[in-house]
């Protein structure tokens, strides 16, 4: 996979205003306010900076964070993850592996079969839904 490199002007041009803080600023949207917290659609979640295809709706659940949950990546290796200190406690970001996005944060107590929860901003994803996916 290629990586995508952009500069901070090209992302600022190309992401509104909350999608730049959230994916290249490592922001947090509010809980309970996302597009996705609560979609029940099917598809596929890519990323909003680069498309990748990150998550399947079908490993999508209802956590009960106001945030968009999934119990697993629609592949291995969609995300990556590195060690987050920033708000004093040891987290796990989460982000696109091809261009660096700031998705949000796995945990450790999510759903079988795998056990974890990545929780995710909608304004770092964008829905394909299936009907688009098969055109």
């Amino acid at each position: 996979m290629e990586k995508i490199v952009k500069s901070d002007a090209e992302w600022r041009a190309q992401l509104t205003p909350e999608q730049y803080r959230v994916t290249r600023k490592k922001g947090t949207e509010r809980a309970f306010t996302g597009e996705y917290a609560h979609s029940k659609a099917p598809g596929t979640y890519a990323c909003v900076c680069c498309g990748q295809k990150l998550f399947d709706a079908a490993a999508k659940f209802e956590s009960g964070t106001g945030w968009p949950s999934f119990w697993q990546p629609i592949a291995a290796d969609a995300v990556a993850t590195e060690s987050d200190w920033a708000l004093f406690m040891r987290r796990t970001e989460v982000l696109c592996s091809r261009c660096d996005a700031h998705l949000g944060h796995v945990f450790e107590d999510g759903p079988e079969p795998t056990g974890l929860r990545y929780c995710m901003n909608s304004a770092a994803l964008k829905l394909v839904e299936r009907k688009a996916e098969s055109k």
